[in-house]
């Protein structure tokens, strides 16, 4: 099995994966879907341990650290050009040439990569050709404003639509595999 660079968000359906005010309250959804899928904590830990390695940018670190730290002891690298510190074993701290991360760093060692933000690092591994799926979950809501998922990246590209799965919380789910 070749490593594999997972793009994963969720966004509402407007195209933001965060109020103006850096919030995500709103991923929490009371929406009822009855045909949807249900999913138990079991389930979704034994799909978290299918994730050899977490890569996001700073800001989403932080917020992570905030939030309680969902990534247990799976390595993650934040990706920052700013003076952090790492606060967690399991983190490691990158500044540099992202092809040069995940094609000489990254793929070599790790399986399934998964991208978890922030927008603008998204963006740069969008441009540089370093995804090879998207994961889009799409909450019902839309917010209006706050910060986009992806905007400009400055080229076409075609996808290819994997799978999709719509979730008892009204979350759909879009798996594309870039073309």
């Amino acid at each position: 099995m070749s490593a594999k660079v997972t793009l994963h968000m969720v966004s509402s359906l407007d195209g933001f994966i965060a109020r103006k005010d850096g919030s995500v309250a709103w991923m929490r959804s009371k929406d009822t879907y009855e045909n949807g899928v249900a999913l138990s904590e079991e389930d979704i830990a034994e799909f978290l341990k299918k994730i050899d390695c977490y890569v996001m940018g700073s800001r989403t670190y932080e917020h992570a650290l905030k939030l309680g730290w969902p990534y247990g002891n799976t390595p993650v690298i934040v990706v920052t050009s700013r003076d952090l510190n790492s606060e967690k074993l399991s983190v490691s701290l990158y500044s540099g040439d992202l092809p040069e991360l995940v094609n000489n760093q990254l793929k070599p060692k790790y399986h399934n990569i998964w991208l978890v933000g922030g927008a603008m690092l998204s963006k740069e591994f969008l441009r540089h050709n370093l995804v090879d799926d998207i994961i889009i979950s799409i909450m019902p809501v839309i917010l209006g404003d706050g910060t986009l998922f992806f905007d400009y990246i400055g080229k076409e590209q075609p996808l290819h639509l994997k799978d999709v799965t719509t979730y008892k919380d009204g979350m759909v789910e879009l798996w594309y595999e870039l073309t």
